[in-house]
């Protein structure tokens, strides 16, 4: 009864459309069986069309009709469809290939980052290993390439600058000036290191760089001389005189801004100084290619003199040996300076004499901004809430215990004498007593010969930071972006920790908080804040994040 119920539905079926699937009607023009069986194996079991076929086609749209030859219109539409389902799956796996494939890269959403999940355990000494493999350094000079420079009679003339503060401003000083050089087709005096107020130091450029190396890595790309050309005989006017000197250049200028009002002065007078040349250049608003050759300088051209790079290595040889094992170290890049803690007019833990005479202080370097100091209690709460305060020693202290780093972590310290001596250093080496610093590492005679010159012993400093396996900043800077900006062009395996310090200062002033809360806080608050791969943003920094401009997928 089965069998003569199935043969009826499948008679009564084949009646109403000759090309539904399982249909014997031969005279079908579409279908064609040549099988001696009638469609059927030889073992007498219905044999399977292909999804593919006519029929199977029809089994997924049912919606075609009874018959093709009378819907032709329907037909189109319907083949219409399934071009379209067919596109859109191409683009499905398209984008699911691509987001496997595609870099690991932090997004800003408004002020919080958020960073593509791994399934890697955390380490307190590494970034992820996935997110160390997607980018790599890209602003390296092109070997073998043919140069199209002009000689050197042959630019549109001569530009000098000054490379004014301490080592680090001076650092970007000189990238600016030869980026400038290049969007104005013009040679480049080397540059001087003007004696800092603050550092008074007189540094020549050759007391800390390579100058040979820094000429020919950059050969290439801009015109480069030693010194003013011999024809130019006054060169004291150009150091004073305001007929050689374009002082209008607004802070992070266009790189048209050069174009229109400088290089046509260059072609007057042949040679112009550029003063003052600190944040001269935009970031956002120069071409891709001339950020890229800032980084070349940054990254490439500018190298220490062989004295300075092999003591900094000895430094950090004893750095990773200090407990008779190899060992890992962090270097802390501690601002709680006197003249820090002054400027920031942000308040302190001290006593009632400390407070006092630090408004003596500041009532004498910054009259202007000290007034009669009423103000000062609230612009210091206001700055304290929006992170703007460096972190005192006992602050930082708590914040490395909390993210997981034991009482035995070797600490190297970059800085100057702190605010309050050992009274305000206590709380840091009570948690942390393995903290040292150059002069606890080397002999005084081995250092005799750096102390010439205060940015020899920066220098120093900033070697030993850049290649420890952690880098903690507590206050803004060059510096600390200078570094972090470095580790992050060298692949960004090696932390680089920038403290939320408005979050932190909510966390510090919360009475009823418990250590347990307060760790938690931390860790969250700090898991992108270790030098990630992060996207660039109108305005940004390229010291401090040069991936977009000088780093390309790998």
């Amino acid at each position: 009864m089965a069998e003569l119920r199935h043969s009826s539905s499948a008679g009564s079926r084949s009646s109403s459309s000759p090309l539904r699937v399982g249909d014997e009607d031969s005279s079908s023009p579409h279908v064609h069986d040549h099988s001696p069986n009638g469609g059927d194996d030889e073992d007498g079991r219905p044999r399977h069309r292909p999804i593919w076929s006519v029929s199977g086609f029809h089994s997924l749209l049912p919606f075609l009709g009874d018959d093709l030859r009378v819907s032709p219109q329907k037909n189109k539409i319907s083949l219409l469809l399934i071009l379209i389902l067919a596109v859109v799956s191409l683009i499905s796996v398209y984008g699911i290939v691509n987001h496997l494939n595609a870099p690991y890269l932090c997004k800003k959403d408004g002020i919080v980052l958020n960073c593509p999940h791994v399934k890697e355990s955390p380490s307190p000494w590494e970034n992820p290993l996935s997110a160390t493999t997607s980018w790599k350094p890209c602003a390296e000079r092109r070997i073998g390439g043919v140069s199209d420079l002009l000689p050197e009679n042959e630019t549109n003339g001569y530009v000098f600058i000054h490379a004014e503060g301490g080592l680090n401003q001076q650092r970007i000083a000189i990238c600016n000036a030869v980026a400038v050089a290049k969007i104005m087709n013009a040679t480049l005096i080397l540059p001087v290191l003007k004696q800092d107020q603050i550092w008074k130091d007189q540094t020549k450029f050759e007391d800390i760089f390579d100058v040979d190396h820094f000429i020919d890595y950059l050969k290439d790309d801009v015109r480069i001389v030693r010194d003013i050309p011999d024809w130019f005989t006054d060169k004291a006017e150009l150091f004073s005189s305001i007929r050689r000197t374009v002082k209008n250049i607004p802070k992070y200028a266009a790189a048209q801004f050069y174009i229109d009002n400088v290089l046509p002065r260059i072609k007057e007078k042949k040679i112009m100084a550029l003063k003052p040349f600190v944040d001269r250049l935009g970031y956002d608003n120069v071409p891709q290619e001339i950020n890229r050759l800032r980084c070349r300088v940054n990254y490439h051209a500018l190298k220490f003199l062989p004295e300075i790079e092999q003591m900094a290595d000895s430094l950090v040889s004893r750095m990773r040996n200090r407990t008779g094992n190899p060992n890992p170290y962090m270097a802390l890049h501690l601002r709680f300076e006197k003249g820090m803690v002054g400027l920031s007019f942000c308040d302190f833990v001290g006593t009632r004499e400390e407070k006092a005479r630090m408004a003596e202080y500041r009532q004498k370097e910054w009259p202007r901004r000290f007034k009669n100091g009423s103000h000062l209690w609230q612009l210091a709460l206001q700055k304290r809430k929006e992170g703007r305060c460096p972190l005192e020693p006992g602050e930082v202290a708590v914040i490395l215990r909390a993210m997981g780093y034991p009482k035995e972590t070797q600490i190297y310290v970059a800085s100057g004498q702190v605010y309050g001596g050992q009274n305000r250093m206590a709380p840091l080496r009570n948690m942390f007593p393995n903290l040292v610093t150059k002069e606890d590492l080397a002999g005084k005679e081995e250092l005799a010969s750096f102390r010439k010159h205060v940015t020899s012993l920066a220098a120093l400093d900033f070697l030993v930071c850049l290649k420890s396996d952690v880098f903690v900043m507590t206050h803004g800077g060059n510096f600390a972006k200078l570094i972090i900006g470095a580790r992050r062009y060298m692949g960004h395996r090696q932390k680089s920790i920038k403290p939320d310090k408005g979050l932190m200062s909510k966390s510090f002033g919360d009475p009823y908080m418990g250590w347990a809360t307060f760790v938690e806080d931390v860790v969250v608050t700090h898991q992108t804040r270790t030098g990630l791969p992060e996207e660039t943003f109108p305005n940004y920094d390229l010291w401090e994040n040069p991936l977009t401009p000088c780093m390309c997928k790998a």
